[in-house]
């Protein structure tokens, strides 16, 4: 066992941040909770549990306690918005109305009426596909939105009109047919940290411990199963940090199990195999947001900032082939928007054509933005395999 604090955790007031002294206070409750949570597992937590404590404990976690997480698109100034990450759907309605161009020729080729969205932040998305579905003239269908953050449902059930027959649910159908979306949903579920050991004979597992008032990682062997995934993964490397995301996989496999037919669409950041494991990745992928900055450091203001890892594709894609889905389509966002029919979007919608419109389009599918990190998933079951996102670039191979 080995103790390292190599991100001991901050003040409060660097990297630039502020906060409020009832978010400070919150804060602290958090890391009391923290503490309690450690000090319960005998000392030691995995940082998969840390990281479900810090963003899901109930009423203390960042995404269930009630603090603006996103940027939105009616922030009076676009230089200083708030929240602490800006996604697709608040950056541009152009997101949300390509994206309903696909929905539509998926629903109008397989006879779909239903479309469920996890995790649905703001309601932006919703809100751009619905009205964008009833553009094109689509308007017998039903959507529904399964949200675990009772702040980000009250935030919804606000900004979405009763005239737009959303509905809240909690649990997923026991079957469902239709079609799934998931924006950045993935990228946020609690990852365990692995670290191969100086020799690469091993696998230790990165956990939490108690260090006076702060928090330290602390290396222990890894359990047989995480390391025989690794192993199963990536070549061993000396002094390699990763993460695996077994809860995405498991959430990949609970949805096979009740989707009876329909289409999966998972839009985040990420990599295939190869590129998430690339020896020049060698300290992992976890990244921390607040107030719009972003950093390495989790143990930094709990409860305050956002805690994401990247995305394995190919470890999702797997999950769903076995799992009986069939894995239709992987390419980067900029490509699928630009299959889908983001020209005529742009062409056709007059209040994106603004130099401030544009400027957040080019973000959308710029290779130095959100174009190539963000990529395009798509599962099914017995659906029409040819999605217009995917006619040009998929990147299925690569997985």
């Amino acid at each position: 066992m080995s103790s390292v604090p190599d991100h001991p955790a901050q003040s409060h007031v660097q990297q630039g941040v502020r906060v409020s002294a009832a978010a400070f206070e919150h804060s602290q409750r958090v890391s009391d909770h923290l503490h309690r949570c450690i000090a319960r597992a005998g000392g030691w937590l995995s940082f998969k549990d840390w990281m479900t404590e810090v963003l899901y404990a109930p009423g203390l976690g960042y995404y269930t306690a009630g603090s603006r997480k996103l940027a939105q698109r009616s922030d009076p100034d676009v230089r200083h918005p708030g929240g602490d990450f800006v996604t697709a759907p608040e950056l541009s309605p152009a997101f949300g109305r390509t994206l309903a161009l696909q929905i539509s020729q998926a629903m109008t080729q397989n006879g779909l009426t239903r479309i469920l969205e996890f995790g649905a932040g703001s309601g932006q998305l919703a809100q751009d596909i619905i009205e964008a579905l009833h553009a094109l003239g689509v308007h017998n269908f039903q959507y529904s939105i399964l949200e675990i953050s009772q702040d980000l449902r009250e935030r919804q059930q606000a900004k979405l009109p009763a005239t737009a027959k959303v509905q809240w649910i909690d649990t997923l159908p026991d079957t469902f047919e239709g079609i799934v979306l998931a924006n950045e949903v993935l990228d946020a579920m609690p990852v365990h940290v692995l670290r191969w050991n100086d020799d690469a004979s091993g696998v230790l597992e990165r956990g939490v411990i108690s260090l006076e008032n702060d928090f330290a990682w602390q290396d222990r062997r890894a359990e047989s199963h995480l390391e025989q995934t690794l192993r199963e993964r990536m070549p061993a490397l000396p002094g390699y940090t990763t993460e695996i995301n077994l809860p995405a996989e498991a959430w990949t496999r609970t949805l096979a199990s009740h989707l009876k037919r329909g289409l999966v669409l998972l839009v985040d950041y990420g990599f295939s195999r190869l590129e998430y494991y690339h020896p020049q990745r060698n300290r992992g992928t976890l990244m921390c947001h607040i107030q719009h900055r972003a950093h390495d450091n989790p143990f930094f203001a709990p409860g305050l900032q956002d805690i994401t890892a990247h995305v394995d594709f190919s470890a999702v894609a797997a999950s769903a082939h076995q799992s009986g889905l069939d894995v239709l389509g992987y390419t980067s966002q900029a490509r699928f928007l630009l299959n889908a029919g983001l020209h005529d979007v742009l062409t056709h919608s007059t209040d994106l054509q603004t130099t401030q419109a544009m400027r957040a389009v080019e973000k959308l599918v710029s290779e130095a933005e959100m174009g190539e990190l963000f990529k395009v998933l798509a599962l099914g079951r017995d659906i029409d395999p040819i999605l217009q996102g995917f006619v040009r670039a998929d990147r299925l191979h690569q997985l």
